[in-house]
């Protein structure tokens, strides 16, 4: 067999292969990719119906549950950058997949609530499977709006945890 044939033939089944095994990889996990598609974040309004005591709570006496008031009446003076750096606490989901974009575009998510602490919800609603939303909460998920620096800027002492449910 001629030497350049033989190269060529390698070169094919090199090819050949690594499409085969990319094909395989796409067939066999595409729940994965759908997964990180698929998940959401849909607003409190969805969690109503399975939890309704902590969503009243919620509603009743969470301060986040009004958030987006708060940047309403501090934006007077604001650059629109600035307004923009007080979504990521104050909206849900500001600048992820599926997140806050505007309070005409997704008014469902213009307040900072349940997924802000438990995740993007709309695995969890569709399949009511507690294992696509965070259950466990820490207080490293709080800190990622309540650093020691936010907190002094508005001399506001946060009582973590109180009032989310």
């Amino acid at each position: 067999m001629n030497k350049k044939i033989h190269n060529i033939n390698i070169r094919i089944w090199w090819f050949a292969s690594c499409l085969f095994f990319l094909v395989f990889l796409l067939f066999s996990f595409p729940s994965l990719a759908e997964e990180k598609k698929e998940n959401r974040y849909v607003g409190c309004d969805s969690c109503k119906p399975c939890h309704e005591t902590q969503y009243d709570s919620y509603k009743s006496h969470a301060r986040k549950s009004r958030s987006f008031e708060s940047v309403q009446k501090m934006k007077k003076g604001l650059t629109e950058d600035e307004i923009k750096g007080c979504y990521a606490c104050h909206t849900m989901g500001y600048g992820k997949p599926g997140g806050f974009t505007s309070a005409e575009k997704t008014p469902e998510l213009k307040n900072a609530g349940c997924e802000a602490c438990h995740g993007p919800g709309s695995l969890h609603v569709k399949t009511e499977d507690p294992a696509h939303i965070i259950r466990n909460v820490t207080i490293d998920i709080c800190k990622e709006c309540h650093i020691q620096e936010r907190v002094q800027a508005f001399r506001y002492k946060p009582i973590i945890f109180a009032g989310s449910h």
